[in-house]
């Protein structure tokens, strides 16, 4: 990726990249406004709705507070997440330094400023909130867009087509809320986009992660290298996703979904996760890909009619995109802060709270006479999680990266 200890020269009038030596640390590299911004708002939201939950806060007056909580989980914490790791990950796909600086700021300024737009829409009115709110992601896709360009690394501007999926659910999750009262089909349409994100590219780094750490246990049995097997899976899931967000509760979406839930589970066990258990920063990412073939397993029922389908949605978004999200943010900041990538036992309580909101969460379709109770577990293992997370890696995140002993 370059000297990361020294700024790019930008030509004039040019973007300034690099990781800025001047000005806060936090704004040095985009993974940490982002993943510090992130847990912050997984623990503001979630608290916001469990106030509005209990009757004691009228939230987002004029907008409607389920759909409030729906666009903030999906847009604002998962975005800003996904935002954090892109503009990381994408430098090191390109070899061009990462923006930082001021470039960076602005960028984190449009996310915070949608947050804010989001919680007072009877303030500027829907459509000015609204409006506010989608110039982050965008933005966030011209960046990407452009680097890999730059950088002419042309297979990977399908991750990058996530992202634009993601901007145009973005607009018509506010377009379906201000004109028909509440979102139905663009909800769907972005979790089968972070589903898409996640199969593709953990399907990248899964196996990549897995095979350096058991290289260091000195076995010569690791995953099975990406070959047609995977590019069948990645298609039948795409086809089950996109059957899914067009019609949730069809037979076809069921035996796709089904066929993408085998595969799935398949490609996994390729993977040989279970091989990893003894180090959690590694095996927590084959638990997080468990949650894609439960996820396609519970889009089947539910479109079967076996299952509620708002059971079978935080299946897919708790337990396979929050939990990835929260595998990757701690193994990202502590590789890119110069901790050794290894979980400590907080990491480890962090990651068996997720696990457990991403089980409980869906229980109110088995047992509907507890849901409040199951709410109320879900809600507090959700702050746990995140509230941990804050707790270790907050203070990584806006100090300096430590340096190898002797230099």
């Amino acid at each position: 990726m370059g000297n990361a200890d020294q700024i790019a020269s930008p030509r004039r009038g040019a973007v300034p990249r690099g990781l800025s030596t001047t000005g806060p640390i936090l704004f040095s590299y985009g993974f940490r406004p982002f993943f510090l911004g992130a847990a912050v708002w997984a623990c503001t939201a979630m608290c916001l709705w469990i106030l509005a939950l209990t009757g004691r806060l009228d939230l987002a007056e004029g907008y409607g507070a389920h759909a409030w909580h729906q666009h903030e989980m999906l847009f604002g914490f998962a975005s800003a997440v996904l935002a954090g790791f892109l503009l990381t990950a994408v430098p090191n796909w390109t070899g061009r330094l990462p923006v930082s600086g001021r470039p960076l700021i602005l960028l984190f300024s449009l996310w915070v400023i949608g947050r804010l737009a989001m919680l007072g829409p009877h303030l500027t009115g829907n459509i000015l909130a609204a409006a506010i709110d989608s110039i982050f992601l965008p933005t966030l896709l011209f960046i990407c867009v452009r680097e890999i360009v730059a950088g002419k690394k042309w297979k990977d501007l399908k991750v990058v087509a996530g992202l634009g999926v993601l901007a145009a659910a973005n607009i018509c999750f506010h377009a379906e809320t201000i004109l028909k009262g509440a979102p139905d089909f663009s909800p769907r349409f972005a979790i089968a986009a972070y589903i898409g994100l996640v199969i593709i590219v953990g399907g990248r780094i899964l196996p990549s992660f897995t095979r350096n750490w058991l290289a260091k246990q000195d076995t010569t049995r690791f995953p099975t290298p990406f070959n047609r097997f995977d590019t069948a899976t990645i298609a039948v899931s795409v086809a089950a996703l996109l059957a899914w967000a067009f019609g949730p509760e069809t037979p076809l979406t069921s035996l796709a979904a089904g066929a993408a839930a085998i595969l799935q589970a398949a490609r996994l066990y390729r993977w040989r996760g279970w091989a990893t258990f003894a180090e959690p920063i590694v095996f927590i990412l084959h638990i997080a890909y468990l949650f894609v073939p439960l996820g396609f397993l519970a889009m089947a029922a539910s479109a079967g009619g076996l299952m509620d389908g708002t059971a079978a949605t935080h299946v897919l978004t708790i337990g396979t995109v929050a939990t990835m999200m929260l595998a990757v943010m701690t193994r990202a900041t502590r590789g890119h802060t110069g901790r050794e990538l290894h979980a400590s036992p907080m990491t480890i309580l962090s990651y068996a709270a997720i696990v457990a909101c991403a089980l409980v969460r869906p229980l109110t379709s088995v047992f509907p006479d507890q849901t409040n109770l199951l709410h109320a577990i879900a809600g507090l293992t959700w702050l746990s999680a995140f509230g941990l997370y804050l707790c270790e890696y907050g203070p990584m995140l806006v100090k300096k990266r430590r340096q190898p002993i002797g230099k």
